[in-house]
């Protein structure tokens, strides 16, 4: 099992394809199965890093409060890892937050993707995608909030998956709050100039989590920001569009090669 291990914390991440690479920052106390989709699409062309945020999954779960810094100092030591020194990076909610930050704070930070994410914690309402990842019910009921009715109703078996995945891989209570405290104090709105790198903001427009008006300021605030709204999609709209979204990165990603 590939880990990094910043200080006493041991990070697990998983790596696949040649090329480019292209890194993945996963929502608050959801698994790495979140990039699903997109590792299946991109990986081969460019080499594809998800990771699990500490509190989740199989990396460590320390005492928490975690704070941002922390988490984007995670992210760089997984980076230095696999000795990666230019990245386009993904992130959603948070992890579009720890995304956004460390496009300003280190130096291996090529492009941003960021999807469902706001240029302050005031906006972030993520409670109703907690569940207890015992409690197989009430992950199936805390879907509603992540992803439209239409998708959850059209695909049954990937609802079903979506479930298993998350009882397999998601964090618990403690790991969950502990990461959402890095969300308290998180106010990028002023220093939005300081990120140069070209940034695609995308954003479901039914939204439930963070709305989608504070994807539209996070674009306007960014130097190189770009509004990418998808209609009628919730929160994880990479999961439930994931065609089209992964046919924008790729796109985005090929525009940048040439």
């Amino acid at each position: 099992m590939p880990t990094a291990s910043n200080g006493s914390t041991s990070l697990y991440y998983d790596r696949a394809g040649e090329g480019e690479p292209v890194v993945f920052v996963p929502e608050a106390g959801l698994g790495g199965w979140l990039w699903g989709w997109q590792h299946a699409a991109l990986a081969g062309p460019y080499e594809v890093v998800v990771w699990d945020l500490r509190g989740t999954g199989r990396s460590d779960a320390p005492p928490g409060p975690y704070a941002l810094e922390t988490l984007v100092d995670d992210l760089e030591t997984v980076l230095a890892e696999c000795g990666i020194r230019n990245a386009h990076l993904g992130g959603c909610g948070l992890g579009g937050a720890i995304a956004l930050e460390a496009a300003r704070t280190s130096s291996r930070v090529e492009t941003l993707t960021l999807f469902g994410t706001a240029p302050r914690g005031a906006a972030f309402d993520l409670e109703p995608l907690f569940a207890p990842p015992d409690d197989r019910a009430a992950i199936r009921e805390s879907l509603e909030a992540g992803l439209s009715v239409d998708f959850l109703e059209s695909q049954p078996d990937v609802r079903d998956g979506i479930v298993d995945w998350r009882a397999d891989g998601d964090a618990d209570r403690a790991g969950w709050e502990a990461q959402i405290a890095a969300l308290e104090e998180f106010d990028a709105t002023d220093r939005l100039v300081e990120v140069t790198q070209p940034a695609r903001v995308v954003h479901g427009t039914d939204d439930e989590l963070v709305p989608v008006e504070a994807g539209r300021d996070l674009a306007r605030g960014l130097p190189r920001g770009e509004f990418v709204g998808l209609e009628g999609a919730g929160h994880l709209a990479f999961v439930e569009r994931s065609r089209e979204v992964n046919d924008r990165l790729l796109a985005a990603l090929e525009a940048e090669d040439d």
